[in-house]
C-alpha cells in the first residue's frame, strides 16, 4: 500500500499561521514575542484530570510522590521541546507529518484515537468547570454540565480577537490558579523537610499505580499535536540562524511554562497531604476535598480560592483543547470545519456522558469519570510520542535539526517509560472493569479484547514503519518534494476568467487581479452582480430603484475601465435572493478557467450572519477559485 502523499499541504491553523512578528532589535522583546504557544500548552497539563490524581496521590501517600511529579514533569519539558522544534523546522504540526508519511488508513486510524482523546479530555474539563461552578455558586452539577456548552460563544468571541489576545487571557487564567494555590500554601503550611524528603524516589506496591495515574494524567497526547502548531503563528525566517534562535526562544518558554504547571500540580499534591494525609483524612472526590478545607484549615477562603482554580482550570483547558482538535482534523484529513461547529460537536460529546452519568449514576460518579478519562487518554499517548520521536530524529525531515543520539537516547528512553507505565494503567483498569462487570462479563471481554489487540496491532506497525520502508528502499514517503510542473513553462493559460462583484471595496482588488492576469494570457473577463434586493427578487431585470441605477453606473464604469485599457471584458447582471446559486450556475454556462473572488473578511459570528459565498462556491464548483483581500 503506498503511503498517502500531498502536495503542500495548507499552514497550520491558517487564521493565525506567522501573525506574531518577532523581528524586534531588543532580545528581550524578542524573547516576549515568543512567549506564549507554551503558556496554551501547559494548562493541559494542570486540567481537571490532573487535580484528580495529585489529590489521590497526597491525600493517600503524603509528600511520597512528589519526586513522580518532577520526572512527569522533566519528561513533559522533553516531548514539548521536541513538538516545537518539529513545527519550527519542517513547517508541519505533527498530525500533517503524520498524514505525509503514513499510508492513509494509518493516518485515520490515527486521527479517530486523538478525537476520542480530545473528547475524553473536554470530559474533564467539563466536569472540572461544572464542579467548580457548583462549589462557587451552588449551581447543581448537572445544570453546570449543560452550561459548560456556552462557553463556544466565548471561544468565537476570543478568536476574533487574535492569538495573543487568546494567549493573554490564557495566561491570566493560569495565574489566578497559581495565586489561588499560593493562598492555600501559605494557609496550610507545610513542612519544608517532609516536601524535600518526597523529592527522593520511592515506590512499593500501594503508591505504584496512584503514580501512574499522576504520570499517565500529565503528559497529554493532544498537546504534542498542538505544540507543533502554536509555534507556528510566530513569524520565524528561513535560515539556519533564525530556526536555531526560535528554538532557543521556545525551549525557554516551555521550560517556563511547564515548570509553572508542575507548581501547580505540586500545590495540589502538598496541600492534600498537609491537610488531609497528616490528618488520617481520606478523599475520594474533588468536591469532598473543597468542603474540609475549609473546617481544616479554618477559614472560608481556602474552600473559595480552591473552586476558582478549579473552574479556571475547567476553562483554560477548554479553549486549548479546541485548538487541538482544529490542528487533528486539518492536519489528519486536511478537511476544515468552522470552528464554533467543531466546537460544538466536541462539547456535545463530553457533555452527553457526563449528562448521563450524574443522571444514572448520581454526582459521586463524576470522579470516577474523571478518573476514567485519564485511562482513555494513556491509550493514545503512545501513538502521537512514537511518531513524533521518528520524526524529529530523521535528518531528511530536519536536517541539521535532527535530534543528537543523546536526544535520542533520552527521547525513546522517556517513550518507554511513559508507554510502559500508561499500558499498565490502561491494563490494570481495563482489567478490574471486567473482573467487575459481573453479567455484561461476556460482552465486556468480547469489547475490550478485540480493541487491544488492534491497538497492539497498529502501534506495531506504526513503530516500525519507518524501518520497513527503508529497508525496501522504496521512495520517501515523507514530506513533499518540490513541485514540478507537467509541459512546458507557460502551457497553462486562462482563456475566460470570472469575477463575482458586490459594489464593495473587495472589487478594486478582485478586478485588478483579473486584469493583471487577462492582460498576461489574453483573457476575457466576465463581470458577474447579483441584485439581491426585494425588488430584484419579484421584478427580476424589469426592477428600477434609485439604488440599483447607482448600481449599474458602477459596474458599468468597471467595465469601461477595463475595455479602455484593452482587456476583452463583459458585465452580467443577474437577480435573486442570494448570489452563491448564480455564481455557480453562470460559472457552468460560461466554463471558466479561473474565478477570482474577494474575502469578506467577516469572523466568529459575523460569518454565521453574513453567510459565506466563498465557501459555497468553492464546494460546488471543479474551477480553481483565487480567492483575493
Amino acid at each position: 500500500m503506498k503511503p498517502s502523499v500531498t502536495s503542500a499541504p495548507a499552514p497550520s491553523l491558517p487564521e493565525v499561521h506567522a501573525s506574531v512578528a518577532t523581528t524586534h532589535p531588543s532580545l528581550w522583546k524578542r524573547l516576549f514575542a515568543f512567549a506564549g504557544p507554551a503558556y496554551l500548552v501547559s494548562v493541559g497539563y494542570m486540567d481537571p484530570g490532573n487535580w484528580a490524581t495529585d489529590l489521590e496521590g497526597g491525600a493517600t501517600f503524603g509528600y511520597q510522590l512528589l519526586w513522580v511529579l518532577v520526572l512527569s514533569n522533566a519528561m513533559a519539558v522533553l516531548l514539548q521541546t521536541l513538538s516545537a522544534r518539529l513545527g519550527i523546522i519542517t513547517n508541519r504540526d505533527l498530525a500533517q507529518a503524520c498524514r505525509e508519511s503514513f499510508p492513509k488508513p494509518v493516518a485515520v486510524a490515527l486521527w479517530i484515537l486523538c478525537e476520542i482523546a480530545i473528547a475524553a479530555c473536554d470530559l474533564a474539563e467539563v466536569l472540572g468547570a461544572a464542579i467548580g461552578l457548583n462549589l462557587l455558586f451552588g449551581i447543581p452539577l448537572l445544570a453546570g454540565v449543560l452550561l459548560t456548552a456556552f462557553d463556544t460563544l466565548l471561544l468565537l468571541w476570543l478568536s476574533g480577537f487574535g492569538i495573543r489576545k487568546m494567549e493573554a487571557f490564557v495566561i491570566v487564567l493560569v495565574s489566578t490558579i497559581g495565586v489561588c494555590f499560593l493562598i492555600e500554601i501559605l494557609l496550610a503550611k507545610p513542612s519544608i523537610t517532609a516536601m524535600a524528603a518526597g523529592l527522593i524516589p520511592r515506590l512499593d506496591d500501594k503508591s505504584l499505580y496512584v503514580a501512574i495515574g499522576i504520570l499517565g494524567a500529565t503528559v497529554m497526547p493532544h498537546n504534542l499535536y498542538l505544540h507543533s502548531a502554536l509555534v507556528q503563528t510566530r513569524q520565524i525566517g528561513h535560515s539556519e540562524t533564525d530556526k536555531r534562535q526560535a528554538c532557543r526562544f521556545n525551549l525557554i518558554d516551555s521550560v517556563v511554562a511547564l515548570n509553572g504547571a508542575l507548581l501547580v500540580n505540586a500545590s495540589i499534591l502538598i496541600v492534600a497531604a498537609t491537610v488531609f494525609y497528616t490528618r488520617g483524612v481520606e478523599v475520594k472526590e474533588i468536591q469532598q476535598a473543597h468542603q474540609l478545607l475549609a473546617p481544616l484549615l479554618g477559614t472560608s477562603l481556602a474552600s473559595i480560592a480552591f473552586a476558582l482554580a478549579l473552574l479556571c482550570a475547567g476553562q483554560s483547558s477548554t479553549l486549548t483543547g479546541t485548538l487541538a482538535g482544529q490542528i487533528v482534523m486539518e492536519g489528519f484529513l486536511n478537511f476544515r470545519m468552522r470552528p464554533w461547529l467543531r466546537r460544538l460537536i466536541t462539547r456535545a460529546v463530553a457533555i452527553i456522558p457526563a449528562a448521563a452519568t450524574i443522571m444514572l449514576a448520581g454526582e459521586a460518579a463524576t470522579y470516577r469519570l474523571l478518573i476514567l478519562s485519564q485511562v482513555v487518554l494513556s491509550l493514545q499517548l503512545p501513538f502521537a510520542v512514537i511518531p513524533l520521536i521518528q520524526f524529529t530524529s530523521d535528518k531528511e525531515k530536519m536536517g541539521v535539526f535532527a535530534n543528537r543520539a543523546w536526544v535520542k537516547m533520552l527521547a525513546w528512553i522517556t517513550a518507554l517509560i511513559i508507554v510502559g507505565l500508561n499500558i499498565r494503567l490502561a491494563w490494570t483498569t481495563l482489567g478490574d472493569w471486567i473482573e467487575n462487570a459481573g453479567q455484561w462479563r461476556p460482552i465486556m471481554i468480547g469489547l475490550v479484547v478485540p480493541m487491544a489487540a488492534g491497538l497492539v496491532l497498529l502501534l506495531g506497525y506504526v513503530a516500525v514503519h519507518p524501518y520497513v520502508r527503508r529497508a525496501k528502499s522504496q521512495p520517501r514517503a515523507g514530506f513533499p518534494e518540490p513541485l514540478r510542473l507537467p509541459g512546458e513553462a507557460g502551457s497553462l493559460a486562462y482563456q475566460t476568467i470570472l469575477v463575482p462583484l458586490d459594489h464593495s471595496e473587495r472589487d478594486r482588488t478582485a478586478v485588478s487581479h483579473a486584469a493583471a492576469l487577462a492582460r498576461q494570457h489574453g483573457s476575457r473577463v466576465v463581470l458577474l452582480h447579483v441584485e439581491e434586493g426585494v425588488t430584484s427578487q419579484v421584478y427580476g431585470p424589469l426592477a428600477s430603484t434609485a439604488e440599483i441605477e447607482q448600481g449599474r453606473a458602477y459596474f458599468q464604469s468597471i467595465l469601461n475601465t477595463l475595455q479602455e485599457t484593452g482587456v476583452k471584458a463583459e458585465l452580467v447582471v443577474r437577480h435573486a435572493s442570494g448570489p452563491h446559486k448564480e455564481i455557480v450556475q453562470l460559472a457552468r454556462e460560461i466554463r471558466p478557467d479561473l474565478v477570482i473572488m474577494g474575502a469578506h473578511g467577516h469572523k466568529g459570528i459575523q460569518d454565521l450572519i453574513f453567510g459565506t459565498t466563498i465557501n459555497g462556491v468553492r464546494h460546488d464548483l471543479d474551477v480553481p477559485l483565487l480567492i483575493v483581500k
